[in-house]
């Protein structure tokens, strides 16, 4: 039985990326041994879109009011792209220190998360 994911994000600088999910996100995480921390992401979904190729994934973070949430992390001196609007919500990337970026949307579609 599946029970759960587990997402991997690769990075030219992880320990200033992991640093960045634990101080910046807060994300709870446990260490796996030598400071190889393992993240605890809120609840997900996964949608399965086509593409020409194989192989390519995306990471992005879902929340309630995406204008506030560019705000707290960029008082955190935290860098995202300029807000998009798409029909099925908003959307902006976030920075990370090691030079990659994830996704952070407001969704107007409907979620499959169970919220309580």
């Amino acid at each position: 039985m599946i029970f759960g994911a587990h997402v991997i994000v690769y990075s030219k600088d992880a320990d200033a990326d992991r640093a960045f999910f634990r101080d910046i996100l807060h994300l709870d995480s446990v260490d796996a041994g030598h400071n190889w921390l393992i993240f605890a992401l809120p609840p997900a979904e996964a949608a399965i879109h086509p593409h020409d190729e194989n192989n390519v994934h995306e990471l992005y973070f879902m929340c309630d009011d995406l204008k506030a949430e560019v705000a707290s992390l960029r008082e955190r001196n935290v860098s995202c792209s300029e807000m998009q609007e798409a029909r099925w919500g908003s959307i902006t990337t976030v920075q990370l220190p090691g030079g990659g970026k994830v996704g952070l949307y407001q969704p107007r579609h409907p979620v499959a998360i169970v919220r309580s």
